[in-house]
């Protein structure tokens, strides 16, 4: 039987942190290490092997079926090695860990400011957040929960409705030509910010009930904080999700315009693997959500 040897073990653990944030720079700064390095390390993998474990391109590098196999077998490889340090450890070193997965808007926009209520509650847990576009798939060792914007419905998850949300206009106070729009229709002349939301622009003013109006999405982020950042600093009006707002409008740099709002097809869900039972600790942060929501307002 062939054994890995030890000196591909450091290239081994860059190769699986490179393969699960599908970045070497992130992997760079998970590890420690700089990305010359962890690009060095899984050269070295691909050289002992004879395949290419990613394909490289501008915007970054994917697995390769190769590379998928073998992160797979990585990843599972370590998460048994964690699991048996944890069992290992003596019980009083071992701090209750939650790792989660949402999105950077979510976090940056709605979580952060509510953060303090919860280490006021759980003052040993330690908390852990991905912001990757891309989705977690939750495998052993990995994510423990995610908060989701979407339908509801994801396979191998188990989905908890947490709240909804409105689309509603948004612009900077100082944003030129605000004082000429006293209709949806007039906001067709101003240049308008959008995201990637699979609702945009055209279900606003098709729920307004403006027809005809040829909108000029003049900037598109795939990031909705990009979007409002860039309606704050006067480029032009976005339609942002509600929930997602309150910093933007508590400190001034936008204000809802006097249109309405278009309630959204998705929502946000806390979702846990079906897999496997979530942590007590895992647990216990979904809790606090759910009565933080219900306590006070989502």
């Amino acid at each position: 039987m062939t054994r890995v040897r030890s000196d591909l073990l450091p290239a081994l653990a860059a190769f699986e942190s490179a393969a699960r944030h599908q970045n070497f720079t992130h992997a760079a700064e998970e590890l420690h290490l700089t990305a010359s390095a962890v690009s060095h390390h899984v050269r070295k993998l691909e050289g002992r092997l004879g395949v290419a474990l990613f394909q490289r391109h501008a915007r970054g590098v994917t697995l390769t079926q190769e590379g998928r196999q073998l992160a797979d077998a990585a990843g599972n490889a370590l998460a048994d090695m964690e699991s048996v340090f944890n069992s290992l450890r003596p019980r009083r070193l071992q701090a209750a860990k939650v790792r989660i997965t949402t999105l950077h808007s979510v976090v940056h926009t709605w979580l952060l400011p509510r953060l303090g209520r919860f280490v006021e509650q759980h003052p040993d847990i330690e908390l852990v957040f991905d912001t990757e576009a891309t989705l977690s798939r939750f495998e052993d060792g990995g994510h423990d929960l995610g908060i989701r914007h979407g339908p509801g419905q994801w396979p191998g998850l188990v989905a908890t409705a947490l709240m909804d949300d409105t689309l509603r206009p948004v612009a900077s106070p100082r944003m030129p030509g605000l004082a000429n729009v006293r209709s949806p229709a007039d906001l067709a002349t101003l240049p308008l910010i959008a995201d990637k939301a699979r609702q945009g622009w055209h279900d606003w003013f098709r729920a307004a009930g403006v027809h005809g109006a040829t909108p000029r999405e003049r900037y598109q982020f795939s990031d909705s904080t990009d979007a409002m950042l860039a309606a704050a600093l006067g480029l032009g009006v976005a339609l942002a999700r509600e929930r997602i707002l309150a910093p933007f409008l508590a400190d001034g740099r936008l204000r809802l315009l006097d249109l309405p709002g278009v309630p959204a097809r998705w929502s946000y869900f806390v979702v846990v693997p079906a897999h496997r039972p979530p942590s007590p600790a895992a647990q216990g942060f979904m809790d606090w959500l759910l009565a933080d929501v219900a306590d006070f307002g989502p």
